[in-house]
């Protein structure tokens, strides 16, 4: 292979796109599994405290830890390689899910996978976004890519809700295996290589220091909810997440080439883009993970009507992609994102009224379906708004910065829920309890167990035992303290499509590239493709 330089950018080709939307459709599966078969993990597995919550995030907390270091890597060294490196890492992630004995096995195998996927993100979008050079182009690459990782959080529950009908959660991880594969092999024959390294660097100063804050930031969120807020661990990882993250600012002010150029952040839109990037994701998945809560381990529902609930919500943003991909290119960013988020807040204060014990699926529609909708044009409008706001050589650093505010986003949606959720639900459970009718010998057997467990330990135990008989009391519980999760979410949707509107002015021009200005930019700095 021979590495050509060109003045001219070169053209997004058939098979590259191909290759980076199976990539992240997968990457995008393997981080939604988790949610669908939550209440097998429960059931089978018995996690305690903020256990269950670091199943899901312990594929999240790489994601967006390393997204950044991976946008760099792939501009220095070329993306094909880190694309075909990220769908390898995640086979062997799922391998390991699927071989796990328990739940520190589990969080192993999903932490390589969020390897995987951390480097698979950032590389597919730049890839695109590198090989589109009009405002019509870069629209429905942009949708397409988004519709890919829509189809993947489709895939998720299909897959998930088919191969657990016999109660294992196992040969879901064996399936993505099987997928991780193709994807690979794809991505060798069909993907065309791009790299640019003009201005890059490995910048060791902001990587270490932006991986120690944002790890010890989602820590602290996480375990703040089994260990307590007050707990030293908690304030120290918290004080830690705050110098560090400081220091990462001086750290990009100061570098030569700094893996994120802070002065993007004095354009308003890639500025707005960002902030609801990171609260408007919290708030979709914060949703998403309260509603697999309600039909896993509270209602005990199967995991393929759980993947019901879930295919809607990703299956819309799969069919609106021929409309979405039109209305970014005719429509302000502004009453996209706003319309997005709005719809998304509507369905949380709609499930925050549903009865916990209304098991019935068609209870769920309405506030899925705004979901899905909602979803489907936020996550087109934010990445569409903040990379196409920067000059095309800064494709790569744009796009790792954005994937890296929207999996913050993710990972702190369930983090943030479940610990709002859960302390909620416990100090509910155990006024009721103590002023229940329930006998004395089963009152101190509900507590013993909701102090090693919380109530979604008593709603697991067998319903003829003593803490059993408290379960009424728990799920009582855990649908009061979810409605508030739901609450929440829809107060930060709401609150960030007032944002969307009121902070995204001017027309189109102002947040979306031109055929000339691109032009310009890529003439400036040439792309380097191998052949």
């Amino acid at each position: 292979m021979t590495e050509v330089t060109s003045l001219h950018p070169s053209s997004l080709s058939r098979g590259t796109l191909l290759a980076g939307c199976l990539a992240v459709c997968l990457a995008q599966m393997a981080i939604a599994m988790p949610a669908v078969l939550n209440g097998l993990f429960q059931t089978d597995l018995h996690p305690i405290g903020s256990q269950l919550t670091w199943i899901s995030d312990a594929i999240l907390l790489p994601v967006t830890v390393l997204e950044l270091t991976f946008g760099v890597l792939g501009d220095l060294f070329g993306r094909k390689r880190l694309l075909v490196g990220g769908t390898t890492l995640i086979a062997v992630g799922e391998i390991v899910s699927a071989s796990a004995g328990g739940v520190h096995g589990l969080w192993l195998g999903q932490a390589i996978t969020g390897l995987g996927a951390a480097a698979v993100f950032p590389t597919s979008l730049a890839m695109i976004a590198a090989g589109t050079h009009t405002v019509r182009e870069r629209a429905r690459g942009i949708s397409v890519w988004a519709a890919a990782l829509s189809t993947g959080g489709f895939v998720a529950p299909v897959v998930a809700g088919i191969t657990s009908g016999n109660g294992s959660w196992r040969t879901a991880f064996v399936v993505a295996v099987v997928l991780a594969a193709l994807s690979t092999l794809v991505s060798l024959a069909l993907a065309k290589n791009s790299s640019a390294p003009e201005g890059r660097s490995l910048d060791w100063g902001g990587q270490v220091t932006i991986l120690i804050g944002l790890f010890a930031l989602l820590y602290a969120v996480i375990q703040g909810q089994s260990d307590g807020w007050g707990a030293p661990s908690v304030i120290v990882a918290f004080v830690v997440a705050a110098v560090f993250l400081v220091l990462f600012v001086v750290a990009e002010a100061r570098a030569r080439a700094p893996m994120l150029r802070l002065d993007l952040f004095r354009s308003r839109p890639f500025t707005v883009a960002s902030i609801i990037a990171v609260v408007g994701m919290f708030s979709f998945l914060g949703t998403a993970y309260a509603i697999s809560i309600r039909l896993g381990p509270i209602q005990h529902q199967t995991p393929l009507r759980a993947a019901a609930a879930f295919v809607m919500i990703n299956g819309l943003a799969l069919v609106m992609t021929p409309l979405t991909s039109r209305l970014l290119e005719r429509v302000n960013p502004r009453w996209l994102l706003g319309g997005g988020l709005l719809l998304i807040a509507a369905g949380d204060f709609i499930a925050a009224g549903l009865d916990v014990r209304d098991t019935a699926l068609t209870s769920l529609v309405l506030p899925l379906v705004l979901l899905g909708l909602g979803f489907a044009l936020t996550v087109s409008s934010i990445t569409a708004t903040a990379v196409n706001t920067v000059p095309n050589h800064y494709a790569g650093m744009a796009s790792a910065s954005t994937s890296l505010l929207r999996d913050l986003g993710f990972t702190l949606g369930p983090a943030i829920i479940g610990a709002i959720a859960l302390s909620s639900a416990a100090s509910t459970f155990t006024t009721n309890l103590a002023t229940s009718a329930l006998a004395p010998q089963v009152r101190a057997a509900a507590t013993a167990v909701a102090q090693e467990g919380g109530p979604l330990a008593i709603n697991s135990v067998p319903p003829a035992s003593p803490p059993g008989q408290a379960a009424s009391i728990a799920v009582d519980a855990l649908g009061n303290g979810y409605s508030i999760g739901f609450l929440v979410c829809g107060i930060a949707a709401l609150l960030c499509s007032l944002l969307a509107v009121t902070a995204l002015r001017g027309g189109r021009g102002n947040t979306q590239v031109t055929e000339d200005s691109l032009a310009e930019d890529t003439a400036l700095t040439p792309q380097h493709v191998q052949l």
